[in-house]
């Protein structure tokens, strides 16, 4: 490719409304364009590393067994009402009609339309097992689309799903696919971890989110050095604090004018704040008030309450009036004497003893609450419902978990019988009985993956791509290509590059030489080689190493060779 046939509109101003290095540098770079909040155009540039990462992915799908498919983006509703799903999936689904008023959605996932396909299809145990996949937009009504490819309406990923005749097929799937992941994100150059993870709205068994470490991630990852745990802050399972032995007290109402926070009560009651129960009331998609409680020094789970709660597919801030009806007041909640909501218990609250907490009334709290004693343990559920912090023992091994940040790039599931079963997805076995489909699923984000990679490699000129995923591995520039001879020399070792293999570009433009070397940075080809007077005098090229800046000279006899063994190392 020349550059003057390429189209790649370079900027040097990042847009308004872009926060992340990723969004900026992805525009400023000529990879993308917006054409709506959370709609975008790739244009060659981008489209070519979008390319690279799905050709990454295919082979490593198909290396596992996989086959590629393509289902329609167009879903119809009864598939969606015949797994349950249509009503409870929310407001990020984007529904349309057709001309007869048909319901219809925009496909955020497939595990309906793939389920029905192999329903209708597999009938015998001897088909199994089997791994579909596809390469396809999806769509997501983001409340809020930002931060570029990040958090966008229509995206791009691979969804694989597999079908097994039980348990233990479905687990080795799971691992086929786990390993998969893992040289696919290797392959594509990326720091990386597989955390342990929430199911969300796909539902299913256990998971695992392949995160990509960077600090402008939206995940937060608590980890631990002396194992090899790890786990999103939504999943991370948290060991039970035990409190210390003494004599427990009777419980007692006391007067608490205008402490209605954590810090207020602490402060004019002089307790501790680990002596006290913090509450915050939700409520879900039926109105039904909920109300959950930790130790003051914690924070609630929301993810891990809404998972307590059968029937809770999504949470909302409660409304005031709700907990009203209830008979407590917003500021001074508790579990004591409430009949009219479901209560969720910290398990480290149980442990606690003489603590302090609200008494469902203005301005008074119980002080002296022991929860096993002053508890209804008929009225409330117990779990882990707390968010993990930094110092917390590791539920492994027990030493302090560390967190840090990361970017969500893919995430595998098993789905067990969840949609086989609401779809009525069976199989004959070899004894003629007949069988539901184990399934799991498994996703990649191929525009989060490019953005990923450039959160991960960038530096104050622009970005620095892997080498596996970089629109050109190598630029070729003239510095004066106005000048015939350079161009010819230029022109020579391009088709030299070429017919190794190379993905390479020649910059031909008639550009000054400073413009032209601050697009290859911008840009980010990894290596970059340079015809000059100086070069040509000397008979050798200059190459320049785009991660290091390194300089080094070569003769000419000898540049594709050095050329070749560098990209090696890239």
């Amino acid at each position: 490719m020349r550059a003057t046939q390429l189209y790649a509109p370079t900027l040097r101003e990042s847009p308004a409304e872009a926060e992340l290095v990723s969004h900026k540098l992805m525009y400023r770079a000529g990879l993308i364009r917006k054409a709506a909040g959370g709609l975008y155009s790739y244009l060659p540039l981008g489209w070519r590393t979008m390319k690279k990462i799905m050709q990454i992915i295919r082979e490593e799908m198909d290396a596992k067994g996989g086959q590629e498919l393509m289902m329609p983006i167009v879903q119809p509703a009864e598939m969606w009402q015949e797994s349950g799903r249509w009503a409870v999936y929310g407001d990020e689904m984007m529904r349309l009609k057709d001309r007869h008023g048909r319901a219809f959605a925009l496909g955020p996932t497939h595990e309906e339309m793939i389920t029905t396909l192999i329903r209708d299809e597999v009938r015998s145990y001897k088909q199994l097992p089997l791994m579909l996949y596809q390469i396809q937009n999806k769509y997501r009504d983001e409340i809020r689309p930002r931060f570029g490819l990040m958090r966008s309406r229509e995206f791009v990923m691979k969804d694989l799903y597999s079908f097994d005749r039980d348990v233990d097929g479905m687990n080795i799937s799971y691992d086929k696919m786990y390993d998969a992941y893992s040289k696919v994100f290797t392959r594509c150059g990326l720091k990386f971890r597989a955390v342990e993870a929430d199911n969300g709205a796909i539902g299913g068994g256990h998971s695992h989110e392949f995160t990509v470490l960077a600090p402008s991630g939206e995940s937060s990852i608590a980890y631990c050095e002396a194992c090899n745990f790890a786990a999103s802050d939504e999943k991370a399972e948290l060991k039970l604090i035990h409190a210390d032995a003494e004599e427990l007290l009777p419980l007692k109402k006391v007067s608490t004018p205008a402490c209605h926070t954590i810090e207020l009560v602490k402060n004019f009651l002089r307790v501790p704040i680990e002596k006290t129960i913090k509450a915050v009331a939700f409520m879900d998609d039926a109105e039904r008030l909920i109300l959950a409680f930790v130790r003051g020094d914690h924070e609630v789970n929301e993810i891990k309450v809404m998972n307590c709660v059968e029937g809770a597919n999504h949470l909302y801030m409660a409304d005031e009036k709700l907990i009203t009806a209830a008979g407590s007041v917003a500021g001074f909640m508790s579990p004591i004497g409430i009949d009219k909501a479901i209560i969720v218990i910290d398990q480290s609250v149980m442990e606690m003893s003489n603590a302090v907490a609200g008494a469902n009334e203005i301005d008074a709290h119980f002080v002296n609450v022991t929860p096993k004693r002053d508890f209804d343990a008929k009225k409330i559920i117990v779990a882990d419902i707390r968010m993990v912090q930094v110092g917390d023992p590791c539920p492994h091994c027990g030493a302090p978990l560390k967190m840090t940040r990361g970017i969500e790039v893919g995430q595998v599931f098993t789905l067990g019988k969840k949609y086989s079963e609401a779809l009525h997805a069976t199989f004959l076995d070899e004894d003629g009985a007949t069988k539901t489909f184990e399934m799991g699923c498994y996703g990649i984000g191929v525009g989060r993956t490019m953005a990923a990679a450039i959160e991960q490699n960038n530096d104050a000129d622009g970005i620095i791509w892997p080498r596996a995923i970089a629109p050109f591995e190598v630029v070729v520039v003239p510095v004066n290509a106005k000048d015939d001879t350079q161009l010819a020399f230029a022109e020579k070792i391009y088709d030299e590059l070429l017919a190794a293999g190379v993905d390479v570009l020649l910059d031909d433009r008639k550009e000054r030489a400073g413009v032209k070397f601050k697009d290859c940075d911008l840009i980010g080809y990894p290596l970059r080689v340079t015809v000059s007077p100086k070069t040509l005098a000397g008979g050798n090229v200059e190459i320049k190493i785009r991660r290091s800046g390194e300089f080094m000279n070569f003769a000419r006899s000898e540049c594709v060779e050095k050329i070749l063994d560098l990209l090696k190392n890239l």
